[in-house]
């Protein structure tokens, strides 16, 4: 036997060593090998994949109103917009833009109308003079197209804009096509509180959870049937897309979905830290890292780490920092702060982590920071009074669980995947 096979036959025998080593510690210890940080891959197609592949046969004739932004492409990175245009049995007509504007990158309280350089088409405002379209903005439509990525969470307002257009095509009797996108923190997981009846606004378009776990296409089902539109809605569905997946295992392009939403970290931590902004605190707008730092002048970043390290919530850690926003809350004025440091985002809870920021600081804080407006994007009066008493979160979390339950329920008979 030469001296190589002999190597190859000690390697061998040395790996069998550790395994059997390993299992035997895993049996005794309870502890286990992590699992792979690395996310199966799938070849997702969007609606407009399936769209663009299937010739538009379903807008075929069709005079076209489109309802997007920026995020609107397909998986070779070409827009909604150009595709439309240029499929010859569609009449792309008229387009119509969100929040953030048409590119997707105005961070602003009203955008005006504007005109689309490459189709030298109209771009409707529904974040300008009105948001929800009007009788001159539709004429001459036979359908409008929406297709815009939303992040998973209630009071992100594309959504509100999908409902408004929604409703006015009922109104005028105009057909309504959703191109589907996947929900990029999964579509398994709904968290917290049921938006509370009555309090329906711009930024809590429906009753549903705030992290609701569904897509575009899936909560314009919902919309259609609880809110009782007569439409001609149909859903061009995704292919490939797994309901347990999160964005990155998609195989799609990422692109920003407006200004502070810069990764799949942020959106995974922002139906938790967002629920914040409405307060004195910033949330990290005006910093490299939006939704992953939160601070004010007022806090003590070791003290309030400390604190909820302590707490030991699962998949996440906290550091302390110092930051200087440039823009937004607290401009040019150093805060305190953490930063949040996700270690596990499937037993990650972002909703567990907002409740217990906000109990946190109601303690340490309870002059300094202001509460008034915190109601505003968690529109649940119940929970909004538990926080402002200093009610630990589990007893809160306990108090709306019939309702998310309940809504758990309602949603099961929308879902498409």
């Amino acid at each position: 036997m030469n001296s190589n096979s002999v190597s190859s036959r000690i390697i061998v025998i040395a790996i069998i060593l550790c395994l059997s080593a390993s299992t035997a510690f895993a049996q005794v210890t309870g502890h286990h090998p992590p699992e792979s940080s690395h996310p199966k891959q799938c070849e997702t197609l969007t609606g407009i994949d399936v769209l663009q592949r299937d010739q538009f046969k379903q807008l075929d004739g069709q005079r076209v109103g489109l309802i997007t932004n920026h995020t609107g492409i397909n998986r070779k990175w070409i827009s909604t917009v150009q595709l439309l245009n240029e499929a010859k049995n569609v009449q792309l007509v008229a387009l119509f833009s969100p929040e953030h504007g048409f590119e997707g990158k105005l961070d602003v309280a009203k955008i005006n109308d504007a005109r689309d350089s490459d189709t030298g088409l109209k771009i409707y405002s529904l974040y300008g003079k009105t948001r929800m379209p009007t009788d001159e903005m539709l004429n001459g439509i036979d359908t409008l197209v929406f297709d815009i990525q939303d992040i998973g969470t209630r009071f992100y307002t594309y959504i509100s804009t999908m409902g408004n257009v929604m409703k006015a095509a009922a109104k005028h009797d105009i057909r309504v096509v959703i191109l589907d996108r996947p929900n990029p923190i999964n579509g398994i997981d709904v968290q917290g509180p049921v938006l509370d009846a009555g309090s329906e606004s711009f930024v809590g378009y429906h009753r549903i959870a705030v992290r609701h776990g569904m897509t575009a296409g899936e909560l314009a089902k919902m919309f259609c049937a609880e809110l009782k539109l007569h439409l001609d809605l149909e859903i061009i569905e995704m292919e490939g897309w797994s309901r347990s997946s999160f964005f990155d295992a998609t195989g799609l392009p990422w692109i920003n979905p407006s200004p502070n939403m810069r990764s799949l970290t942020q959106a995974l931590l922002y139906p938790g830290v967002g629920l914040l902004e409405t307060t004195n605190l910033s949330v990290g707008r005006g910093t490299d890292t939006p939704f992953e730092i939160i601070g004010a002048p007022y806090i003590d970043g070791v003290q309030l780490a400390r604190k909820l390290n302590a707490v030991g919530l699962d998949g996440i850690r906290f550091v302390p920092i110092r930051f200087t926003p440039e823009s937004s809350k607290f401009k040019n004025e150093q805060c305190g702060g953490i930063n949040f440091i996700i270690t596990n985002r499937k037993s990650f809870h972002p909703l567990k982590l907002g409740l217990e920021l906000a109990h946190t600081l109601r303690l340490m804080y309870p002059d300094a920071w202001e509460t008034k407006s915190l109601n505003r994007l968690l529109s649940h009066q119940k929970t909004f009074e538990a926080l402002q008493a200093g009610t630990p979160v589990d007893v809160i979390r306990a108090n709306y669980k019939n309702d998310l339950q309940d809504f758990q329920s309602r949603r099961e008979q929308y879902l498409i995947y």
